[in-house]
C-alpha cells in the first residue's frame, strides 16, 4: 500500500499545455509592450540636435587629436604634451589677433584637453592638426594658423577656434553639450 508521501506525480499533457500556454503569453505581453517602451527614448533627431556627448579621454595618447561630431558640428579633443601647454600659458596676449589666455580656453586642473570646435573660424573649412608653425592647426583652404590652444596666430581667420561648452564628468571622461 503506497502512502501520500510516496507518491510523485507524474507530468502530464495538461502541465504542459498549462506551460505552454503561459510562455506563449508571456511572449505576447512583452511584444505588446516593447513599441510603448521603445517610444520613450529620443529619436535621431533629437540626438542630433543636441543630446549631449559622453567621451572617454582614456585611450587618446599624448599629443593626439581626436574628431567628433556634437550637434552635427565637427569638435576637436586634443591631448596636450607638457611642452605645447607650456607654450601656450606662455604666449604674450598682445601678439594675438584675439587675446584670449590659455586658462580661458581650458578647464581648471585639465589644462592638458583643450576641446575646441573643428572648423576654421574665415570660412569653415576643416584645418589640419599638428601642423603650422605654431604645431597646432593649419587651415590649408587659405592659409589660417592656429596655435596648441586653438588661438588664431596668421593667416585670415578673424578669430579663435571656439570652445563648445563641455565638463569634466570624471579625470578621464567628458560631456559635450
Amino acid at each position: 500500500m503506497m502512502t501520500v508521501a510516496q507518491t510523485v506525480a507524474e507530468p502530464t499533457r495538461r502541465d504542459f499545455l498549462f506551460i505552454a500556454t503561459g510562455a506563449v503569453g508571456a511572449v505576447g505581453v512583452a511584444s505588446a509592450i516593447w513599441p510603448f517602451i521603445s517610444q520613450m527614448a529620443p529619436d535621431a533627431a533629437t540626438i542630433a540636435a543636441g543630446a549631449p556627448v559622453e567621451m572617454d579621454l582614456g585611450p587618446i595618447a599624448e599629443g593626439q587629436i581626436v574628431k567628433i561630431f556634437w550637434r552635427g558640428k565637427l569638435i576637436f579633443v586634443r591631448h596636450r604634451t607638457k611642452k605645447e601647454v607650456e607654450e601656450a600659458q606662455n604666449v604674450v596676449l598682445a601678439d594675438l589677433r584675439d587675446p584670449q589666455p590659455d586658462s580661458a580656453r581650458v578647464k581648471e586642473g585639465h589644462s592638458q584637453w583643450l576641446v575646441v570646435y573643428g572648423n576654421c573660424t574665415h570660412l569653415g573649412c576643416v584645418p589640419l592638426g599638428n601642423e603650422g608653425a605654431f604645431n597646432g592647426w593649419f587651415c590649408p583652404c587659405h592659409g589660417s594658423v592656429f596655435d596648441t590652444s586653438g588661438r588664431i596666430r596668421q593667416g585670415p581667420a578673424p578669430t579663435n577656434l571656439p570652445v563648445p561648452p563641455y565638463a569634466f564628468l570624471s579625470d578621464s571622461k567628458i560631456q559635450i553639450g
